[in-house]
């Protein structure tokens, strides 16, 4: 039976004041289209990057930064001191080829770094707070807040959607079931996934499962904080324990960049409710 992966903290030094919390790469991980990173920086600390055939988008998750790509810094970049705050936050997007200096200057920095293989040139963009889409998606025990920063109905990005979702205790995320695996267009599109977890108090943990229909890939796990789960493929809901509070950054990246998923026909009742 095919397994999925859970990848732990690292805490790798990388240069002064710069910490490595997660390196998700094709080497160490069942991906093909999405590379992930999460930076923590001390202020005034930096961190630079060659330009590549990844294009990356850079999200702010607490602090504040300032990004230098092609001759020009892009300043106060980040909102909030918390991701728990709920409020959405900067992000800077920068193409292929496009190396990069970023510099820290708040305290608690926290960058999410999110790769896919480009396909087609485009300018660097700043993606405001105020530019995000927010909205609140399902009923009952299925609720979750939604920030939409790449979604698939802007151009700003050749390959990559993210978006960050926020999960209170005792609700089911990402859920009825749903996939987004074949490329059958339409109807659904093949989009691999990574979850980058939070939990407000840390020591939470939720519950994720990743399985397909024939369940050659079937894994239930106990996710905790700072945790990432990859979903190269399968169904992928999400459970919060009472008490808890549950954010994760979702990162997707396929061979096209729109997001058509398919519910899991057997669970797929609960949407009729009333």
């Amino acid at each position: 039976m095919e397994k999925t992966l859970k990848h732990q903290p690292l805490n790798k030094e990388l240069a002064p004041g710069v910490k490595q919390i997660q390196n998700i790469r094709q080497s160490n991980s069942d991906l093909s289209y999405i590379e992930f990173q999460i930076l923590e920086l001390e202020k005034g600390a930096s961190y630079k990057e060659i330009g590549s055939q990844l294009e990356v988008c850079i999200v702010v998750l607490t602090g504040k930064i300032k990004v230098k790509a092609a001759d020009t810094w892009y300043e106060d970049l980040g909102t909030r001191e918390s991701v728990f705050e709920k409020i959405p936050t900067d992000s800077i997007y920068l193409p292929a080829e496009h190396s990069f200096e970023l510099a820290a200057t708040t305290d608690n920095v926290r960058l999410a770094l999110c790769y896919s293989p480009a396909k087609k040139a485009l300018p660097v963009c700043v993606i405001r707070a105020e530019d995000n889409t927010v909205e609140e998606r399902g009923l009952y025990q299925n609720k979750r807040l939604v920030h939409n920063i790449l979604p698939d109905n802007v151009d700003t990005a050749s390959s990559l959607l993210v978006v960050e979702v926020y999960t209170e205790g005792g609700n089911f995320s990402s859920y009825p079931p749903h996939k987004h695996d074949q490329e059958n267009l339409p109807q659904e599109s093949f989009l691999e996934e990574t979850y980058y977890h939070e939990l407000d108090p840390e020591q939470g943990f939720v519950f994720q499962r990743v399985y397909t229909e024939d369940r050659s890939l079937d894994e239930t796990m106990t996710v905790e904080h700072q945790n990432v789960v990859e979903v190269p493929k399968g169904y992928h809901p999400v459970g919060v324990p009472d008490g808890y509070t549950s954010y994760y950054l979702n990162v997707m990246a396929g061979p096209e960049r729109i997001w058509k998923f398919h519910n899991e026909k057997k669970h797929e009742w609960i949407l009729q409710r009333k």
